[in-house]
């Protein structure tokens, strides 16, 4: 048996409103519409992961997805000039990880990150 992909599910009563973040903001593409609900994909390849923490590491909360991106000052940049909430600013971390954290349109925390 082989896990071929997960998919995280965010409730939310307008699955529309993703839109203006994750399209707009990381350049995610629409795959599905239903109305009901709206799935958005990049067009990386990675291996399924579940992260599991007490924390967010350097003292954060734990961030409701993580989503890693080739560029995330640019990134950060949109996210500043768009209004997004930015809840932590952009770090480099001691494990080498450079991220920020920003607030979605439903109230979730995002770690947006590069390796």
């Amino acid at each position: 048996m082989t896990v071929r992909r997960i998919v995280a599910n965010i409730a939310t009563p307008d699955p529309g409103r993703a839109r203006v973040f994750y399209e707009g903001l990381l350049g995610l593409e629409v795959v599905m519409d239903q109305g009901w609900i709206l799935t958005l994909a990049g067009n990386g390849k990675a291996p399924p992961q579940l992260s599991f923490a007490s924390e967010g590491g350097s003292g954060t909360p734990v961030p409701d997805l993580s989503i890693e991106v080739d560029d995330v000052d640019a990134v950060h940049a949109r996210a500043v000039a768009a209004g997004f909430e930015v809840t932590y600013a952009l770090t480099a971390e001691p494990w080498g990880v450079r991220r920020f954290f920003v607030r979605d349109p439903f109230g979730r925390i995002v770690n947006i990150l590069s390796h």
